[in-house]
Formats: C-alpha cells, structure tokens, sequence
C-alpha cells in the first residue's frame, strides 16, 4: 500500500465523517420542527484491487445520506382547529402558490400540519405552503377525483362568507279549547243562511281583524310561527282559529304578519295565505276528511318568488320589494310518527307548547373545523355549518424515496415512485388527526452520541493523514 493511497483513505475518512456530522448538525437544529424527518449516514468501504499479491492499496470509506422518511412522529395536542396531523403513511399535498396553479407547477408533500389561515383566507402551514383538496359545489357535495393532481385545488375558508338556511319545515305543538264559547260572529256564519255580521274569509275575516282590529272578526286564538327567507330575512306567519258552530270544526286562516310582506292571488286578501277549515276526530286529532285549510296528509305553504308574474287564484307570491326566492314550507301539526304533538282539540285552555322550525336568519363565520376523514367545515354564528372541501393525502410506493426540500417538505423523484391521491382513511393514506401537530422524529440522545463518534472518528482520519505525512518527511530526508 502507497503513502499516497493511505493519505487518500484519510480524505475519505474525513469526507465521510463531515457528511455524518453535517446530517447529525441538521437532525439537532431540526429536534422542535413539526413534522421533520430524520436522516441518517450510512457509511460504505471502497476497495481498490491491489496490481500484485505483495502490494495493496487502501480504497478508503464512502458515506450516504438516507432519509428515513417512513418513520412517524408522536403526535402532540395543539389548541388550534387547523392544525393537522396525518395517522398512517401519508402526506398533505400543497404548493407554494394560492392561485392560477397549473400541470406544471410542483406540488409539495409534507407532514408538518401547522396550517392556519392567512390574510385571503387560505389555509397554509409555517413553510408558507398552501394546503389542497377537494372543494365542495354550492350545495355542499364534495366530487373527489384521486387521478390527478390538477383536480385539486387550495383551500380557502373566507371565500365562504355568510350563511342563512331558510326556512323549510315547521312543527307546531298546540291544543286548542274543544269548550270554547262560538263567537256571536261564527254563530252567524252558521246560520242558513249566514245573518248579519257573520264571519266570512273574503268580506269579514280574521285577516281584516288584524289589519285593523275596528274590524273584520276576533281570533278566537292566534298561533304565530317565524319563517325565515331564502336571504336569511325573518316573517310572521299567522294561523287565526275560530270555534265553528259544528262540533269538532274550526273556521282558520294563514295570514302574513304584515299583510304587505306577501301579494295574494284571486280569492284571497289582507295577507291570507290559505282559508278553510280545520276539523278534529272525537279524539281530538286533526280529521283529514273535514280538514279543507290545506291538505292534511302533507299541509304546505307555498310561497312564489318575490317579482313573480302575478300569483294565480289561491296563491301567493312574497313582495316585489323583498327580492327574496320561492319557498316551500311544510307544516308538522298532525302529530303522530316523525311529529312532535300536533295541533289538538282537547278539553283544556288553548295553549302552544312549542314552535319548531330549520330555518335561521343570517350568520357571519364563527369558526372553522377539521374532522378526521378531512372534511372541512365553515361554523356559523346562527348555528348552520357547511363543508367546504376534503382535504387530500398523497401516498407514495417508497417514501423515504422523496426528495426533501425547503419547508420541511418533499417532492416526487424516480425512487419514490408515483404518487397516488387518496381520502383520509382509505388506501392505507391514514386518519386525519385535527387539533394535533407530527413531532419531529429526532431522537436527540441518539443524535448526541453519534456526534461524539463522529467526531473521534474524525479525529482518527486526521490522524491518518498526519502519519502518512510525517512518513513522507522521511523518505524526503533520505534523499538528502
């Protein structure tokens, strides 16, 4: 073996060793960063064949970086909603621009989950790095596409805005007194023919009583139920009850409160919705057959758009001056499977035990959360909440493969193999875990002892190099 190859040897040695220590360096700067992955140098000899039995040559060590990718992280609590941690072998997908994001531009994969929103609105982690997925359509339905990246697009929770739901089913829970006194008025519309003064739903109704109480006839009682618009805008809906003089029957009416806030077809006037009749059996429940105020089977309220063409005789259209779109309201009061109490006809005061309805009236976003299938959702202040968009999660066939770069981040290479888009939970990807952050992998003990070895190996190439010299100074002196 040369002098010279023993002074290579010492090179390499070096060369090795300052790679082992610029990874331990990186691992120990890295112990508190979200979601970093260790690396590790494996080191490998280089033999170089000797030219005869009697001589070698030394080829020296080699060293490698491997990135130990696959391992994962303890996951920790966080107080913040957007913070994410992945469960399993997968990897959020993001890039480093919001928008206009083309084929070909990179997309990064990491595990550090430490999103929040910034100033648009979009979600981004520590790195900068703006987080993908899914979006959900208008009505809240979320088309995942696991072929293609390009499907995916940047989350953004601000663009939502405000939220209403309207109004589109009611329940009414009320009794009305079967001993009721009959109205002098209800008393005339029963005589043959009806005398004067008598109750009748177009000249002398409930509705013109409450337009103006000098006239039209008294409610015998009122139940009044809030609607809310298709723009979050809250309405009264009226029903007015009547004893009729025919046993188990009561003279009603569904009137806006105020009349303006609706415009009514042929045949009715004063705000009135709908007129007729509602009848009990002698259990006190609603009789479908002498009910006639709407159809008892499945009792509705239509309502048309507001600056509809003119509503048709029987209908009604909410005012021009409202903008507001049709609505369609059903009316739990029969009681019985799937409603709560009804309307009732009972020997007991006239009483509404409750008023039940979905719609809310306009709410600002309150809050943003994170289930662990990755569905994000928009809460609002009126107590609605609305998905936005499923976050997505990338797997890879050898993640420790990847290419790591800024921002504790990864992209794809020939080792990793393509990648393959999957929803949380399913294809091995791993659960989405909200309200948790990936700890870094360094194990810092471990760390520490391998900077002590690497230095002391350090030290013995040095040495090598050192000894080859000193041994070259001597064969130089015996020329002299």
């Amino acid at each position: 073996m040369s002098l010279n190859s023993a002074m290579q040897a010492g090179v390499s040695g070096l060369v090795a060793n300052s790679t082992a220590l610029s990874n331990i360096s990186n691992n120990i700067a890295n112990v508190n960063t979200v979601g970093y992955k260790q690396s590790e140098t494996d080191f490998e000899s280089l033999v170089t064949d000797a030219t005869s039995e009697a001589q070698g040559n030394s080829g020296g060590v080699a060293a490698t970086t491997q990135n130990l990718i696959d391992q994962q992280g303890q996951a920790i609590q966080s107080s913040s909603p957007t913070d994410l941690s992945i469960s399993g072998q997968g990897f959020f997908v993001t890039t480093s621009q919001a928008t206009n994001v083309t084929a070909t531009d990179p997309r990064s994969f990491t595990r550090a989950g430490s999103f929040s929103v910034n100033a648009q609105g979009y979600l981004v982690n520590s790195a900068g790095l703006v987080l993908q997925g899914w979006l959900a359509d208008s009505a809240g339905n979320i088309a995942t596409n696991p072929s293609s990246l390009t499907a995916l697009q940047s989350i953004n929770v601000s663009q939502v805005g405000g939220a209403v739901e309207p109004t589109t089913t009611v329940g009414i829970n009320a009794n009305l007194d079967s001993s009721q006194t009959v109205s002098a008025a209800a008393t005339a519309a029963g005589a043959s023919p009806p005398t004067a003064g008598a109750y009748d739903p177009a000249t002398n109704s409930m509705a013109m009583y409450n337009a103006d109480p000098t006239t039209g006839v008294q409610p015998d009682y009122t139940i009044q139920v809030p609607i809310s618009d298709s723009q979050g805008g809250q309405h009264t809906v009226q029903i007015d009850f009547l004893k009729s003089t025919t046993p188990n029957q009561w003279y009603a009416e569904i009137v806006a409160v105020p009349a303006s806030d609706v415009v009514d077809g042929a045949g009715l006037a004063n705000g009135q919705i709908a007129t007729g009749i509602v009848g009990f059996t002698p259990t006190g429940q609603i009789d479908p057959a002498t009910t006639t105020l709407f159809n008892a089977a499945n009792p509705t309220l239509s309502f048309g758009a507001s600056g509809a063409a003119a509503p048709a005789a029987g209908a009604v259209n909410w005012a021009a001056s409202l903008g507001i779109a049709a609505q369609t309201v059903t009316l739990n009061v029969s009681g019985g499977a799937g409603n709560t109490g009804g309307i009732s006809q009972l020997d007991s005061q006239s009483v509404t035990q409750s008023i039940t309805t979905n719609g809310t009236a306009f709410g600002n976003l309150t809050n943003v959360e994170i289930d662990a299938s990755g569905i994000v959702t928009a809460v609002y202040s009126n107590g609605v909440t609305r998905p936005i968009a499923q976050v997505a999660i990338a797997t890879f066939p050898n993640p420790d493969g990847l290419t790591p770069v800024s921002g504790d981040a990864f992209q794809v290479s020939q080792n990793s193999g393509t990648y393959t888009l999957e929803q949380p939970g399913g294809g091995g990807a791993g659960t989405i875990d909200p309200s948790t952050l990936e700890a870094s992998t360094v194990d810092l003990s471990s760390q520490l002892t391998d900077l002590i070895t690497s230095q002391s190996a350090y030290s013995a190439s040095s040495k090598i190099i050192t000894t080859a010299n000193q041994m070259m100074q001597v064969l130089l002196n015996i020329i002299q």
